[in-house]
């Protein structure tokens, strides 16, 4: 994914508004939120709203970019109406949301014009146990070629090849996903990222983990490489290797996550709140793909990529 600076870091996520509320919000929760616009193409958002003391505060994950605050929250009757985008210049993007139990509809205005329709469900909870035992791994890249795996989106061009064992992105263009689906999982990559590299690994097509070396003080520790973009940061510290082969092993358990970087555990039994931008759906209760990020830099070298499934 894309990165941000710290300060808008700051901005988007230690800065969260406040509304005062006489009494509980029926927006409080956590919504994945599908959005349509009028000319067609449907993608997906999310959205959280926190409801303390009554103080209503809202985060939302756009189309891409990072999870971020909400800075103008209004209510208007039944209506919940959220400024997604404030330019200088250019009309605001701003969403208008009622709910109705446990669904979520509305829409979505440029300026004074509707230009999409919003629909969304309270996202599951996911609560699991993790399994008494795994299967053991299995090969996902055969390191001959791109079988089990399928570039996207339809009309991107794709740099992605199988190349001594090795699937590599030659420069920017198609995404790369497997054809096969996953719930919990324990999976190991490895990874080669060049200095500059861009990419990430997307768990069940909707959770990114970075994978990138951009140059030193851009990123904060929840943009860089290891974390799960916007949402969790790493919590050690290791030393940058662009160019060399390195390794993730990642187990998912509903929303559960434990990360393994180089031998290192940095993120340990932390929850996912929600979707990443890039997510190809917001379907959370869902199976879903591996995916390997290939539209924002070539270069990036995976291999070795196994997966584990809970033992029934």
């Amino acid at each position: 994914m894309k990165t941000i600076s710290a300060a808008l870091l700051l901005g988007s996520v230690l800065l969260i508004p406040a509304l005062s509320m006489k009494e509980g919000s029926p927006f409080a929760g956590r919504w994945d939120i599908t959005v349509t616009p009028q000319n067609g193409g449907a993608y997906p958002d999310w959205m959280e709203a926190v409801d303390s003391n009554g103080t209503l505060h809202v985060r939302v994950q756009p189309r891409s970019g990072s999870v971020h605050g909400v800075n103008e929250i209004k209510i208007e009757g039944a209506k919940l109406i959220l400024t997604i985008v404030a330019p200088a210049k250019d009309p605001a993007t701003t969403w208008e949301l009622e709910v109705k139990g446990n669904k979520l509809t509305g829409v979505q205005k440029h300026g004074d014009t509707v230009n999409a329709q919003l629909t969304g469900v309270r996202a599951p909870e996911l609560k699991r146990s993790a399994p008494k035992a795994w299967s053991d791994p299995d090969p996902l890249f055969n390191g001959k070629d791109l079988t089990g795996w399928e570039p996207f989106p339809a009309g991107a061009v794709n740099h992605w090849v199988a190349q001594d064992g090795v699937l590599l992105n030659k420069e920017h263009g198609a995404n790369l996903r497997t054809v096969r689906k996953f719930e919990d999982f324990k999976l190991h990559i490895e990874y080669n990222c060049p200095e500059d590299g861009n990419s990430g690994i997307y768990l069940r097509g909707r959770d990114e983990i970075q994978v990138a070396y951009e140059k030193p003080g851009v990123n904060d520790r929840f943009h860089d490489i290891g974390a799960i973009y916007g949402f969790i940061a790493p919590t050690a510290e290791l030393p940058r290797k662009p160019g060399q082969w390195e390794t993730f092993d990642i187990t998912l358990v509903g929303r559960t996550l434990t990360v393994v970087r180089n031998g290192v555990k940095t993120i340990d039994n932390q929850e996912i709140p929600g979707i990443s931008g890039g997510a190809l759906d917001a379907n959370e209760g869902e199976p879903g793909p591996f995916y390997l990020q290939g539209d924002h830099t070539g270069g990036m070298q995976y291999r070795n990529i196994t997966v584990s499934l809970p033992k029934k």
